[in-house]
């Protein structure tokens, strides 16, 4: 996954952060993790995108065994024709052409608005829009905006002031890197909202980057000490002091690098849930003094908070007395230049897409400016935004409908888990009570956030980004010791994603995902089941997977599976992980080493991707036996088995650059499309019979592996 790297990136970065205890569908939006287009450049207006196909013939390579390698089967004449375009890093059938389709939508809204605007609402969310879009004002302002933080940083004299910088900084909107704060539901009781303290403060897109000893990681951390050395110099440095700075920079992160927890821990709920009272918070760290930090950002009192990672913070309380103060200077100089680059004029634009987009993902092209602005807007007012969306993009009929299939795929779960063969009967109890008290969230919020507060200026981008953070974070920490909101959303309703929430036990599916090719009213129930069915049943399968399966139906951390069940069912997930451990992200080439997916990263992706397969095909047949529909009868020549499989295939067929799967592999916990595809259907004997292949074939093994 890229970094976004906007000064909107807190409030993603919270976001994201707190999505480390739901799981979703895919990584972020696209939008959300490439670079805009320079500040210099105003493009042209776009041109509409072409319509997405639910079912494509043209996809299928023919030439392929489906039972030797279903994805090259299904996607093959797909990915040959369809080149990765030079603004993108990963380009797919589905997500990358539904996003452009609900992206260009979306601006044509906003663009509307901008020239003239019918409501407030549409003004304020117009303004917004137009303010990014002032490319002109960017160049003209040049890194005045920056002035403010810049010389509260200049007045740092001595590390033990680090916590009231970073305070002032933060309540000033602008980057206060180092620690996230926010609110969580507490993992034990779901009832409350408690405050959370967790590790940050790296630049590279993982821990990996900082402390591997590999050829390919130390060229990228000599790219990235030049990079921050062009940052410094275009801000007014010489090169000599540019130079000192820049490794400065480096030996800071990568001591955080080293005291952070990876990716892979913080996935199990125990490895990020360690309570403290406020008093024992500060003899962990006494020199970072939290409590001016916490009082800086107007965070309402409290006793006692979650310290996602406690380790982190005592190796950062011995930092802070270690590195110089002109260190530290440096280390925050760079994360504010760094957290607006996207924002700043063109020579400090250039140079962050070169080391950031092109170097580490491999992307030949900046997005163009109108689709980031679009993004970002939708990001800072996506309820207002959503709200109008809607109206024109998702009708009651299209909600109705997926009601519908929610239910069928909840009743065919509610059936596999009473089959399981491995499951006592009091788990399967316990796993049924869970079920149930599933709450389904479909198209949109029941009611709308008002944005009234957030005052937005028509020509002054970085204050509107500023302002955006102030509100949103504090949004946020108001949550504090009130009620959960039960109906509230981590998704804006154009979102081409979907995601599950351990803590909620709610599965949520935003509008944008609810159109072709995921969900089509035109076409025949098996490519539907194939596409949103398997979506659906993905979200519902990761309330029971490796971390989901930890969580009662209330929301609480709890184990409700016996102890030999639980036996039981990490030697399953044990399968899954060596299973999709042994895939190959990226090939070995150019003297570069394969890069094998992360089994364990992966794990809940992988086990919703096989129960949601299995869950979805039990719907199509409960719907073909209702509709008195034949197994063998064809559409295009395929049977409905099979149309399902190509449609959940299809979903998956996508080319990506090298780097970007190989940065992927890092950092996502979701699996590349092709192991999506063939992972899932190799550890399901009905694709095997649906095809025709022989026991042993690649695509229907002797052993399989099966959690749910």
């Amino acid at each position: 996954m890229k970094p976004f790297r906007t000064s909107v990136a807190f409030g993603l970065a919270a976001l994201l952060c707190s999505l480390v205890f739901t799981a979703g569908l895919r990584a972020q939006s696209m939008l959300a993790l490439v670079n805009l287009a320079s500040p210099a450049d105003s493009s042209a207006a776009p041109s509409r995108p072409k319509e997405v196909k639910s079912f494509d013939l043209n996809a299928i390579d023919k030439t392929a065994d489906p039972c030797t390698d279903f994805y090259q089967f299904a996607c093959g004449g797909w990915k040959k024709d369809n080149p990765i375009p030079a603004d993108q890093t990963v380009w797919d059938r589905s997500f990358s052409l539904l996003e452009e389709r609900n992206i260009y939508l979306l601006w044509q809204q906003l663009d509307a608005a901008a020239k003239s605007p019918k409501s407030s609402l549409e003004k304020q969310y117009g303004d917004y829009f137009a303010a990014c879009m002032n490319t002109d004002l960017i160049e003209k302002k040049g890194i005045s905006p920056l002035d403010l933080p810049m010389k509260r940083i200049a007045a740092l004299t001595s590390p033990t002031q680090l916590s009231e910088v970073l305070g002032d900084l933060a309540a000033s909107g602008f980057s206060a890197p180092l620690f996230r704060v926010g609110v969580q539901q507490d993992q034990k009781d779901s009832s409350q909202q408690i405050a959370t303290i967790s590790q940050a403060g790296l630049s590279l897109p993982d821990r990996d980057y900082y402390i591997v000893d590999n050829p390919h990681f130390v060229e990228v951390r000599k790219q990235y000490s030049a990079h921050i050395a062009s940052m410094f110099t275009l801000a007014g440095d010489t090169p000599e002091q540019a130079a000192g700075e820049a490794a400065a920079v480096l030996a800071i992160e990568t001591a955080l690098a080293k005291a952070s927890t990876s990716r892979t821990e913080l996935r199990q709920p125990e490895n990020r849930y360690h309570i403290y009272t406020v008093a024992e918070l500060q003899k962990l760290a006494p020199g970072l003094d939290l409590p001016t930090y916490f009082a800086a950002i107007k965070f309402r009192p409290f006793a006692t908070l979650n310290v996602a990672t406690p380790g982190f913070f005592k190796a950062l309380n011995e930092l802070t007395a270690s590195e110089s103060i002109e260190n530290w200077k440096s280390y925050l100089r760079w994360h504010t230049l760094h957290g607006v680059a996207s924002n700043l004029p063109k020579a400090f634009f250039n140079e962050n897409f070169a080391f950031f987009d092109k170097t580490l993902s491999g992307q030949a092209e900046p997005t163009p400016r109108w689709k980031e602005c679009t993004f970002m807007t939708d990001q800072a007012l996506g309820e207002a935004v959503g709200q109008d969306w809607v109206k024109q993009n998702f009708p009651p009929a299209a909600k109705n409908s997926m009601d519908k299939l929610v239910a069928a795929l909840e009743k065919s779960l509610g059936e596999d888990i009473k089959t399981l063969p491995w499951m006592s009967e009091a788990t399967k109890k316990e796993a049924e009570t869970k079920l149930s008290l599933f709450r389904r969230k479909i198209g949109y919020p029941e009611k709308w956030r008002d944005y009234t507060a957030l005052h937005v200026v028509r020509d002054d981008l970085m204050g509107n980004l500023q302002r955006e953070e102030v509100f949103s974070r504090n949004y946020r920490l108001d949550k504090l010791g009130k009620p959960v909101d039960e109906t509230e959303w981590n998704m804006t309703p154009p979102t081409v994603n979907a995601y599950y929430s351990s803590s909620m036990n709610d599965i949520n599916f935003p509008a944008g995902i609810l159109q072709p090719p995921f969900f089509d009213f035109k076409i025949d129930p098996a490519v539907n089941f194939g596409g949103i069915g398997v979506v659906i049943g993905h979200e519902m399968t990761h309330g029971f997977d490796d971390q989901g399966s930890k969580f009662d139906g209330k929301g609480n951390l709890r184990e409700w599976q016996t102890a030999e069940d639980r036996k039981k069912f990490t030697e399953r997930t044990d399968c899954e992980v060596a299973e999709y451990g042994s895939f190959d992200a990226s090939p070995a080439h150019d003297g570069l080493p394969a890069q094998k997916l992360n089994g364990k990263l992966t794990l809940g992706e992988n086990t919703a991707d096989n129960g949601g397969l299995r869950i979805a095909y039990m719907a199509l047949l409960d719907t073909l036996a209702a509709q008195h529909t034949a197994s063998d009868a064809k559409i295009d020549g395929y049977t409905p088995a099979q149309r399902f499989f190509l449609g959940f295939a299809q979903v998956w067929c996508e080319n990506s650059k090298d780097e970007y799967a190989r940065q992927s592999a890092l950092t996502d916990p979701h699996s590349p499309g092709q192991w999506r595809t063939n992972g899932s259907v190799q550890n399901f004997e009905e694709f095997g019979k649906a095809f025709g292949c022989k026991r042993g074939q690649p695509m229907y093994p002797e052993h399989s592996c099966r959690v749910w």
